[in-house]
This record gives structure tokens, sequence and C-alpha cells, in this order.
């Protein structure tokens, strides 16, 4: 169990503000999350899970991010995902989420990525 929420492979979301790679795959699947990567353009364009949308870190704006269902924030690597996510929390918003593994995770477990 430790190592499967260690690297995102659960089929619960662990702590209240981590999704895991099974669950994304999941709610992307069904429709019931928005995925924001909050990469810089040019590194979206490198890569991205279908269907993401961008929203850099460097123009994060909570104001723009959906409220219609649940927000899951993806990033590289998880820091910046946490930085945004810190920030929508803090301006209270609760339907919100990241995957702590970014990207690199996500593609390393076999998630699909859109050029």
């Amino acid at each position: 169990m430790f190592f499967s929420k260690l690297f995102g492979r659960s089929h619960d979301s662990g702590p209240s503000h981590v999704t895991g790679f099974d669950d994304l795959r999941k709610e992307l699947d069904a429709g019931a999350c928005a995925l924001i990567d909050v990469r810089e353009p040019g590194e979206f364009a490198q890569g991205h899970v279908p269907g993401s949308r961008n929203m850099p870190l460097s123009r994060f704006n909570v104001n723009m991010l959906p409220r219609d269902r649940k927000v899951v924030l993806i990033c590289r690597s998880g820091a910046r995902s946490g930085s945004a996510l810190r920030a929508a929390r803090a301006a209270g918003l609760t339907e919100i989420t990241h995957f702590s593994g970014g990207i690199a995770l996500w593609h390393s477990l076999g998630g699909r990525v859109a050029r």
C-alpha cells in the first residue's frame, strides 16, 4: 500500500490533496474532472495528457479555473502543481487536487501523452 501511494498507483486518492494515477485515469475517462497543466506553453506543446488545458503557473489565476467539476492540477514533477494547489486552496477552492508525480510519472506508468 505504501509503495502504491508513493508511485500514484492507488485505487484511492490517498491524502485529500493528491489524486493517484488510477483515479485520475478513471476521472478523465468519465469526464469527471478538469485537468489543468500548469507548465509553460513550450513544455505543454512537447507533450501533455490528452484533454488537459494549459494554464501556466506564471499566469495562474484561480478565477479562471472551472467550477462545474473537480479540478486536478499537473506539471512536470509535482512542484508547480503543488504551488498552484496551495494558491487555489488559499482562495477557498476545495474541489481541487493535484497529481503529485506530474507528467513524468504519468508517462512512466503508461498514461497517454499528446504532442
